[in-house]
Order: C-alpha cells, then structure tokens, then sequence
C-alpha cells in the first residue's frame, strides 16, 4: 500500500497543494462564499432588477438575466422567471433617493470583494476614498452581465461561447487589479482570472445538470422559498469561484510561476 501512497505523495508535495488547502482554510472559503451570496441576493440582486427594467432592448428583465447566468432552458428558466421578474411599473417607482440607495447598497457589495482579494494577496485594506473604484466596479459588472444577456441571442455555439470567455477573463482580469489599486501586476493576476472562468464554467455545467430538475421540484414541493434557496445555493457556488479562482492564481504564482508578485505602489 505504501508503495502506492508515496507517488501520491511526492506530486502532492510538487504541487504545494497542501499550501493551497491551507490557504482556502485560513481565507475561511466558504464562510467568504456565504457572505458573497447573502450580500449579492441583497445588495446587488435589487439595482440590477432596476438596471434590468430599464433594459430598451426589453430581454426578459432580471428573472431572464438570472436564468441564462444559471444555465437555466425551457420548463426551469420559465418556472425562475415566473417567480422571480418584477412588476412592470419598477421604473417608474423608483425614485432617486431610491436608486441612491441601491447604488450604495451595490457599493458595499464591491467592498466585499475587495476586501476578499485583499485577503487573497496578503494586502492592507484600501481607505475609504477609493470607493469611487468600488462603483466603477459595480458599473463594469452590471455592464458585462448586461452584455453577456444581450450575446444570449445574437450569437449561438462556440462563437459565443469564446466570446463569454474572452470577456469573463477580461472583466476578472481587470477587476481584481482595479479593486487591488494597481498594486498587483497583471501578469500575476492573469491566472486567477483564467482560473475564475474555469470555475464558472463548471459552474455553469453543474447548475444545468443538478439546479435544472431543482428548481422543478423545489417550486412543486416549497413554492417561491425553495426557488429562492437555489438561486441561493447558485450564488454561493459563484462566490466561492469567483475568491477560489483568485486564490489558485495567487497560489499558482507562489509556487509554480513569478515570486514577488507584489509590486506595493
């Protein structure tokens, strides 16, 4: 039996991929995930119903945003869009200070993701006055889901699916080293990036195949509750991505690429 263990062993220790266990275990991972999604389904998931409704292009609203970011098709994406779409008269009841409000709630959301790649590269957090990087980022988001939403139907195959991926490595790529400050190069960001549409990727596979029937049977069996505690679910699992994905390219530096990825302004 040993004679079998050791080769495991000795590409286990190759790939210091114990560091990277104890990396997710020190960032409190899933703790981290949770977070993200509580913060997404109450900040966030509230300015994009808005963004959503004032859509001139008209796509669904944010039930059919929802329902393409989940991989959701035919009886599942209808069943979610059902439940989820709101009233059509959002726009005009949405005053300033309430798209004021949802603006700040938005913010807070980017500040818990840039508090998470902090984290992520052993960074002191950043002072209240870049907060304005907060809401740009916040911006970019709902600009490339928006887009994302928009390719759902002008493009099909793999056209699409290289475009989804260009862009998504893109947007992460920026992302992380705009909420960083600059004070990453971006070449050391670049595998984190990659490595965060990976794991959407899959994430996207996994939601067709296990939330799809889910959300079928939830909504017989819990009505509006059970869809909500999968779009839940879904967003813990884009949570843990989107900090797993910075961290197995932080990890990945460390180990296997640059050392000294950290260029301090």
């Amino acid at each position: 039996m040993n004679r079998f263990r050791q080769p495991f062993h000795r590409v286990w220790d190759r790939l210091a991929a114990s560091s990277l266990v104890r990396r997710g275990r020190d960032l409190e991972l899933m703790h981290r995930a949770m977070g993200f999604a509580t913060l997404a389904l109450v900040t966030l998931a509230p300015l994009l119903i808005v963004v959503a409704a004032f859509d001139p292009l008209g796509r669904g609203g944010f039930g059919s945003w929802l329902a393409d970011g989940m991989g959701l098709s035919g009886r599942s994406a209808r069943v979610l869009t059902g439940i989820i779409t709101p009233p059509t008269k959002i726009v005009g009841t949405t005053s300033v200070w309430g798209g004021i409000a949802l603006a700040v709630f938005g913010v807070s959301f980017a500040a818990s993701v840039q508090n998470g790649y902090e984290r992520i590269w052993e960074l002191p957090s950043g002072p209240w006055h870049r907060v304005w990087r907060q809401m740009t980022w916040v911006i970019a988001l709902t600009a490339y889901l928006y887009q994302e939403v928009q390719t759902r139907t002008a493009v099909h195959g793999s056209v699409r699916i290289v475009l989804s991926t260009a862009t998504g490595v893109l947007f992460f790529w920026w992302g992380q080293h705009f909420l960083l400050g600059s004070q990453v190069r971006w070449r050391d960001l670049l595998p984190g990036a990659i490595a965060t549409m990976v794991g959407l990727i899959g994430l996207r596979g996994f939601s067709f195949l296990v939330f799809t029937p889910l959300i079928l049977d939830n909504a017989i069996s819990y009505g509006t509750v059970g869809i909500v505690l999968v779009v839940e679910s879904w967003l813990i699992g884009v949570g843990f991505v989107v900090f797993g994905g910075a961290m197995v390219g932080h990890w990945f530096c460390e180990h296997h690429w640059w050392t000294h990825a950290i260029d301090r302004e």
